[in-house]
């Protein structure tokens, strides 16, 4: 907003004025340095463009997909060409689109499981250092019994239990994922809150949650957007092993995982790549993409850069 020489000058609002543009300008400022931060990584750069392309494609699937996913057709496991330009799995589906589906299906298990973890794990970290004291020793070793568990042996027993089916994917990555998090978020609070602006807002008698969530926080989300990026990477990975092991998303919904199960033929290994090169590579180019995002977050967010 444009100001003139008179209403910086004069009235009563003046200093407000001044204060609210210094503020901005330092907003702009910090945003202007995080940003030319970032851009000086390429492949940070590369990646967020791939991530936001494969967001892009999630979206628009109905409209991209040249044919329906779980339409089965009399052309059984036929070679790349102008109608189907991935060739059809062994049950007569396009390939291509069961990409374009399957993308949908590992992003949504990805966002959602961060942000179901990341939230939680976040409030117990911050109010599990803010008060310390016998509450800081409980969720501890709370956490550190979520910690020793067998990720991979439980996961499998509970979705054994429960049906494979997304939300149960989502759910129980989310429940073993948290205790990172927590273990993050209280390491930062606990140098943050003895920071003498924090003692400060104590002494002037702010409430606990404006204390907790408007001057620590944001001091601490620079660890927790990194950790939240590279656990994107991480669930679809596990996501994608799951559905691979039959554990995961069930057919006829398109996964990269289940994509790749049929490769466990040696003759599709080997006569048919059309069939398993494209979602393995579409896991690896999601994964390094989302990865490089989180090295540039990392050097961005780094206050000795």
């Amino acid at each position: 907003m444009a100001l003139s020489e008179y209403q910086l000058k004069e009235g009563p609002l003046q200093p407000a004025i001044v204060a609210y543009i210094a503020d901005e300008q330092a907003a702009d400022s910090a945003l202007r340095q995080f940003w030319l931060r970032f851009t000086r990584h390429k492949l940070a750069v590369a990646g967020l463009f791939v991530t936001l392309l494969l967001i892009a494609v999630a979206l628009s699937a109905p409209l991209i997909s040249p044919h329906d996913p779980k339409e089965v057709t009399a052309i059984f496991s036929a070679k790349p060409s102008a109608v189907h330009w991935l060739g059809t799995d062994q049950v007569g589906r396009d390939v291509v689109s069961r990409l374009i589906y399957a993308t949908r299906v590992s992003l949504i298990v990805g966002f959602v499981t961060v942000s179901l973890y990341v939230t939680f794990g976040t409030l117990v970290g911050i109010v599990s250092a803010y008060f310390g004291g016998w509450l800081d020793m409980a969720v501890m070793r709370i956490t550190d019994m979520f910690m020793a568990f067998p990720f991979l042996m439980v996961t499998l027993v509970i979705i054994s239990v429960l049906g494979s089916n997304m939300t149960t994917i989502i759910l129980v990555l989310a429940l073993f994922s948290w205790p990172g998090v927590a273990r993050l978020v209280r390491g930062s609070v606990l140098s943050i809150k003895q920071l003498d602006y924090v003692k400060a807002g104590v002494a002037l008698g702010l409430s606990t949650p404006r204390i907790l969530f408007q001057h620590i926080l944001p001091n601490a989300i620079g660890p927790i957007i990194v950790n939240a990026t590279f656990g994107i990477a991480s669930a679809i990975m596990s996501e994608a092993g799951l559905s691979f092991l039959g554990m995961g998303v069930k057919p006829p919904t398109a996964s990269w995982g289940n994509m790749l199960t049929d490769a466990q033929s040696l003759t599709v290994l080997t006569d048919q790549p059309w069939l398993w090169v494209p979602p393995g590579a579409m896991i690896l180019l999601t994964v390094l993409a989302i990865n490089f995002v989180g090295d540039g977050l990392r050097d961005a967010l780094d206050a000795r850069q």
